[in-house]
This record gives structure tokens, C-alpha cells and sequence, in this order.
């Protein structure tokens, strides 16, 4: 896998679902939630099955074969 990419928040933590879009791994809402409960992404390596699990910079979330990290 590529080395994940630089993604900046304006908060001190997003949600898992918000950052996919944000980090346009995904198109919509609707896609993160079923991308999340599939066990298809994973955050610092592990699948999360949360889309509110609350991300802080340095988390790298993964799914289909990109990366992203959360930066502050």
C-alpha cells in the first residue's frame, strides 16, 4: 500500500464516517456507513466497525487499497 496521505481537520477529532468523505475515499454518507459495517476499512490497522468512532491526528485510515492520515 502506498504511503497514506496528509488529510487536515479544522477540529481536534472528526468522525470516521465525515473523514472518509473529507479524504474523498468515499462518495457519500450513505456509502461510508455501508463500507464501515462490511468491515472493509481500517483505522491504524484495525477494521472499525464505528462509523462515530472519533478519529485525532495521527490516525491513518485505510480502505480500498488508499490511505489517509489525520493531521491536525
Amino acid at each position: 500500500m502506498r504511503e497514506p496521505v496528509d488529510v487536515p481537520i479544522d477540529d481536534d477529532v472528526i468522525r470516521l464516517g465525515q473523514f472518509l468523505k473529507l479524504a474523498n475515499l468515499i462518495e457519500s454518507g450513505a456509502e461510508a456507513k455501508t463500507v464501515i459495517a462490511a468491515g472493509l476499512v481500517r483505522v491504524n490497522d484495525e477494521i472499525e466497525l464505528r462509523r462515530g468512532r472519533q478519529l485525532r491526528p495521527g490516525d491513518v485510515v485505510a480502505f480500498a487499497g488508499h490511505s489517509a492520515r489525520v493531521t491536525g
